[in-house]
């Protein structure tokens, strides 16, 4: 039987944990970057903890006010330090509830910047390594964060989109494009079933272009993320794919 994971971003202020927890397989929570307070991460390590879901860090550019979205402009030693102090609050919040942290995934600007450049791939390396031990990083294939990680010895998870289109160059659309986002939850289930079942995805241009990827992740913030969950991870369950 083929094994996949399905993972959400969340902590991010939607509210929508509950219902997403007991779908999903791992869950990546804002950290104080682009969202997240004290607050708001020991609530999602419960419900994580409740539904035996793997509990990442989603730290982010220091940028509440975009989301995290849009790259900033801050020196690689001050975004370092940001990042580093982000998983250290994580890893305080998962030291008071006894709970595990198994993976880092970078948010927004930051993941799609560390994906493409060596400075950004560095800095988000750099910071892993001094606060945190035997934790994976997820990351796309094919990318710099990709051949960095794994130069430095962190283990590495390749992830891909269940919501999100993809280019030619395996980039996401940019969000401010109106194809950006799937939201149809029979095409977001069939996008999924092709990347894991022959390895390729098809792009906004028609092309099939071949991807690795053994997690899948639904925006926590998309306008049907409890819809494409529950409909993904019941289609793939009877097709055989075992989301764990």
């Amino acid at each position: 039987m083929i094994v996949v994971d399905i993972n959400c971003d969340v902590g991010e202020g939607i509210g929508n944990e509950a219902q997403l927890m007991p779908y999903i397989s791992s869950c990546n929570i804002a950290c104080g970057g682009h969202a997240g307070t004290i607050n708001t991460i020991d609530a999602t390590i419960q419900l994580a903890q409740q539904h035996t879901v793997k509990i990442g860090a989603h730290p982010s550019f220091p940028d509440a006010a975009n989301f995290g979205r849009k790259i900033l402009e801050i020196s690689p030693n001050d975004l370092q330090k940001s990042i580093e102090e982000q998983l250290n609050l994580m890893n305080e919040r998962l030291a008071v509830s006894g709970a595990k942290l198994h993976h880092v995934k970078a948010h927004g600007a930051l993941y799609n910047l560390s994906a493409i450049d060596q400075v950004t791939a560095n800095v988000l390396v750099k910071a892993i390594k001094n606060t945190t031990e035997e934790v994976f990083l997820y990351v796309p294939c094919n990318s710099v964060i990709e051949k960095i990680a794994l130069q430095n010895n962190i283990k590495i998870i390749y992830e891909a989109f269940a919501d999100r289109n993809y280019n030619d160059d395996l980039s996401l659309v940019s969000r401010s494009a109106e194809n950006a986002l799937i939201v149809d939850k029979t095409a977001a289930f069939k996008h999924v079933y092709a990347m894991v079942t022959d390895q390729k995805v098809t792009t906004v241009s028609g092309k099939e272009v071949p991807i690795k990827a053994s997690t899948f992740c639904v925006h926590g913030d998309h306008p049907k993320a409890i819809e494409l969950v529950k409909n993904v991870v019941q289609l793939l369950e009877e097709h055989h794919i075992k989301v764990y």
